[in-house]
């Protein structure tokens, strides 16, 4: 039997790293993240050593003996089956963050559909988004399974940690699986919140002064500090219930935002 639940950190057993990819994998093809064969998973386990998922299988179907582990340079050194063809994906990402110890990649529909519109999701209408993700740009297109791929993610992998992939689907990672599973979650809950309003026609964005205590909120939350209240303002501001609001270009925005990533990096 399979658990269904699995625990946050990436200093894990091999077999319960295992156990958890395919609980994970059965999660992203149960929320329909990933069709049929679609969609691959990794945790690093050791400086030179991946699991990862194999190619050609279900998401939903797999059992950790199916899994297999490559090194560094995307040989296989363990398994019967092949590794996912994206396996150069997943090193770039490795080998470009060396925080990073799990990746998911899926083509969950609503935020797929973003990246085949070539929109990103970078607009500050929800304020989870901005404290775990800031935001989440489109990588150009490149053939899967091809150095194309990882050369369009290059730039964006530094400064992101959810990547759409134009007319591809998404990437995301993390600290562990658990979170770069919840990343993935976030990001497709973000795309349907978005597409709502505008099909309602109207996006009410969070001011520049929201944006910059939200990521405030973001660098405690990268520091390891436990959740802290919104800082306060002063009532006078607020006289007659009137406040101000800062209008923000996309590039301001982007800016800000990715000023405040760079500062977690160096937390961390």
């Amino acid at each position: 039997m399979q658990p269904e639940s699995i625990s946050h950190g990436a200093v894990k057993r091999e077999e319960e790293h295992r156990s958890d990819i395919c609980a994970v994998g059965r999660w992203i093809h149960d929320r329909g993240y990933a069709a049929a064969t679609d969609g691959n998973i990794s945790v690093r386990l050791g400086p030179d050593r991946i699991l990862m998922t194999p190619t050609c299988m279900s998401k939903g179907m797999m059992t950790p003996d199916d899994l297999v582990i490559i090194d560094l340079e995307g040989r296989r050194i363990a398994g019967v089956r092949k590794p996912s063809s994206e396996f150069g994906m997943h090193l770039l990402i490795y080998r470009s963050r060396p925080d990073v110890n799990a990746i998911c990649h899926g083509h969950p529909p609503t935020a797929t559909g973003y990246a085949a519109a070539g929109i990103a999701l970078d607009k500050p209408i929800l304020c989870e988004l901005v404290i775990g993700l800031g935001s989440i740009p489109v990588a150009r297109y490149g053939t899967p399974g091809t150095a194309e791929l990882s050369a369009a993610l290059e730039p964006l992998v530094h400064s992101h940690d959810a990547i759409l992939m134009a007319n591809h689907g998404v990437v995301t990672y993390g600290l562990d699986l658990l979170t770069a599973f919840l990343r993935l979650e976030t990001t497709e809950h973000f795309a349907r919140v978005a597409l709502v309003t505008e099909l309602l026609g109207k996006q009410v964005l969070l001011s520049g002064g929201d944006v910059e205590k939200l990521t405030a909120v973001r660098a405690r939350y990268a520091a390891g500090a436990q959740p802290v209240p919104m800082p306060s303002d002063d009532p006078t501001s607020y006289a007659d219930g009137a406040t101000e609001r800062v209008t923000l270009t996309r590039r301001e925005l982007e800016s800000l935002i990715d000023e405040a990533v760079r500062r977690d990096r160096s937390i961390r």
